[in-house]
């Protein structure tokens, strides 16, 4: 990572139609740190857009303080007095959780598999309807914990009320 600071003037951008004054200007910022830093890429901060448009399109500054931070094949420029956070910062967060919250992930995703497997399995052999194994079916599919809460709970509740209307029957029976 490399960091400079520039004076960048914009004559040139001055010399251009007055409406097109402020949008000349980002370009030739961009052209002078492309060239200096020698990268095609460059990246302009809002610090940046809001120090050339301050005064409107029409009157743009003379000349524009920058610094230019240099990473792998962008440049990054920003006004000095900006406080900015790198991308390179937010890259770390994004790239790789820690081994323990992916191994966590994979434990939590494997015991939600085995029980709608379960689920299934048990209503199959009791050999209820369809429609009721098709639910089952699409509680496993869903994606976000509340719903699959949701659906658990719901599993749960049928299979009480199941047990409930066997030891009924079988209370009957033995009458």
């Amino acid at each position: 990572m490399e960091e400079r600071i520039y004076t960048i003037p914009l004559r040139q951008a001055k010399s251009v139609p007055r409406t097109k004054r402020a949008k000349r200007a980002i370009k030739e910022i961009k052209e002078f740190l492309a060239r200096h830093m020698k990268i095609e890429e460059v990246k302009i901060d809002a610090s940046i857009n809001e120090l050339v448009w301050e005064r409107g399109i029409k009157k743009i500054p003379s000349k524009v303080r920058v610094k230019a931070v240099k990473m792998e094949d962008v440049v990054w420029a920003y006004t000095p007095e900006a406080e900015v956070k790198l991308p390179e910062e937010k890259r770390k967060k994004e790239e790789k959780p820690p081994e323990e919250e992916v191994a966590e992930e994979t434990k939590e995703e494997e015991k939600k598999e085995e029980v709608t497997e379960e689920a299934t399995e048990e209503k199959v052999e009791s050999g209820e309807e369809e429609k009721e194994v098709e639910e089952v079916e699409e509680a496993s599919k869903a994606e976000s914990e509340g719903e699959i809460e949701k659906a658990e709970e719901g599993v749960a509740e049928e299979m009480k009320e199941e047990e409930t209307k066997e030891t009924k029957d079988k209370s009957k029976e033995e009458q």
